[in-house]
């Protein structure tokens, strides 16, 4: 009888959506202390909510107070998974916090739909490692600093006009991600992104995008440090 091969045996399964779920969990209460209890409160405050409603409406009806027992739990599991998702992925992002391609992972794995960018850099200090990101929305052009203003202040300037002369009617915006007061933490870049005011249709947005990767020509080389690739917070799926 013939042994099964490597190629003939049953592929590993990826683990399920309740193990995700249960992995997830581990890890952010793990790297972040303060999750369980917002966790705790964002499931439970809907149910006692949906209970003391449910009594002072209901007149004493069983089954119109167990819709809106019904009604709380689910509610509070959905509270439960959003914030769960968000706090996973700020302690996700808060181990690569200061490592040098940092912005890259971010840019890589959990920019928004409507915006164009990519983890390599377009400029880059060699000596400090820090680096000019972009990344192309409906808001124009935005420039985001890697590393402390004192040492990327000039590059970034310098990345402006550059962009400002392909691009002279592109609005051209700047974030800064480092140490310094006042600096964008790396799980507030997407929101700080949506702040900008929108000025370029979808269609222009495209083509400012396009217009900008075929400037570059050959891109710079990653940061030392993480590989953005490899960096991902977990979701739920």
């Amino acid at each position: 009888m013939a042994r099964p091969t490597a190629s003939s045996r049953p592929a590993e399964k990826e683990p399920g959506r309740f193990r995700q779920l249960w992995q997830v969990f581990q890890m952010t209460r793990r790297l972040d202390k303060r999750a369980i209890p917002y966790l705790i409160l964002v499931f439970v405050l809907p149910i006692l909510v949906a209970i003391g409603v449910g009594i002072f409406t209901a007149e004493g009806n069983g089954f119109v107070i167990a819709i809106w027992i019904v009604a709380g739990v689910l509610l509070g599991l959905l509270l439960f998974l959003i914030v769960l998702g968000r706090r996973a992925e700020r302690a996700a992002y808060g181990q690569i916090a200061g490592q040098p391609g940092a912005v890259g992972a971010v840019l890589r794995s959990s920019l928004r739909r409507g915006w164009r960018g990519n983890e390599m850099p377009v400029a880059v200090n060699p000596k400090t490692q820090d680096a000019i990101y972009r990344a192309v929305g409906r808001p124009g052009v935005v420039l985001i600093a890697e590393g402390p203003k004192s040492r990327t202040n000039r590059m970034l300037e310098e990345e402006r006009r550059k962009v400002g002369r392909v691009l002279p009617n592109v609005p051209v915006s700047t974030l800064h991600v480092g140490p310094d007061a006042g600096s964008v933490e790396l799980h507030r870049i997407n929101r700080s992104l949506g702040k900008f005011k929108r000025t370029l249709t979808r269609a222009e947005v495209v083509a400012v995008s396009n217009r900008l990767s075929s400037l570059s020509g050959n891109q710079l080389p990653i940061p030392k440090g993480i590989d953005p690739l490899r960096v991902r917070p977990q979701r739920m799926r």
